[in-house]
């Protein structure tokens, strides 16, 4: 008995102590949107769709170009800067834009799916100082469900993730330059 009684403050704490630091996801809050502070502009990468939706997807304009249109016209309407090629290779942190549908066939014609938008960036380990990795800072994501009537709804739950985005760099860079 007190051999479990041990094992159970053990277990406690060591929750205790995993727990304090916070989750390492990212997602939308004050931590997060101020890692978007100072960034001078984003790349965009928008992944391919999955074959087992994109020939329906196509008919509703829902493709991996249109997305990708969809998401520079937020970009360029909200003031954040897009880069490619040079100039995101010499920019501080090589922050990216990344949207990724993800959908899965659940029945005939029937499609669970997962948007997400993700702010990438190259960030420095404190356990090896000399180490740079790329890693998420900021993202959102929406799940849902539709059938190949209503796939527009995907591409409407990507524009509101962008927008979402564009809001906490807005946000951020406000504060930053006061």
């Amino acid at each position: 008995m007190k051999r479990k009684r041990i094992m159970g403050v053990g277990i406690a704490v060591m929750a205790a102590l995993v727990f304090s630091f916070g989750p390492a996801a990212a997602e939308d809050s004050d931590v997060s949107r101020a890692t978007l502070a100072g960034l001078q502009g984003v790349g965009v990468i928008v992944e391919d769709l999955q074959p087992n939706v994109a020939k329906y997807a196509a008919k509703f304009g829902i493709t991996r170009t249109q997305i990708l249109r969809d998401v520079e016209q937020r970009l360029r309407e909200g003031g954040v800067r897009m880069v490619a090629g040079d100039d995101w290779l010499n920019m501080p942190g090589r922050p990216i834009l990344y949207v990724n549908i993800n959908t899965h066939e659940t029945e005939k014609y029937w499609y669970a799916y997962d948007v997400k938008v993700e702010l990438r960036q190259l960030a420095t380990l404190d356990a090896n100082p000399r180490l740079k990795t790329l890693a998420t800072t900021w993202s959102m994501n929406m799940t849902g469900q539709a059938n190949i009537g209503t796939l527009q709804t995907i591409r409407g739950d990507a524009d509101v993730l962008v927008r979402k985005f564009v809001k906490a760099y807005q946000a951020a860079n406000r504060m930053a330059a006061r």
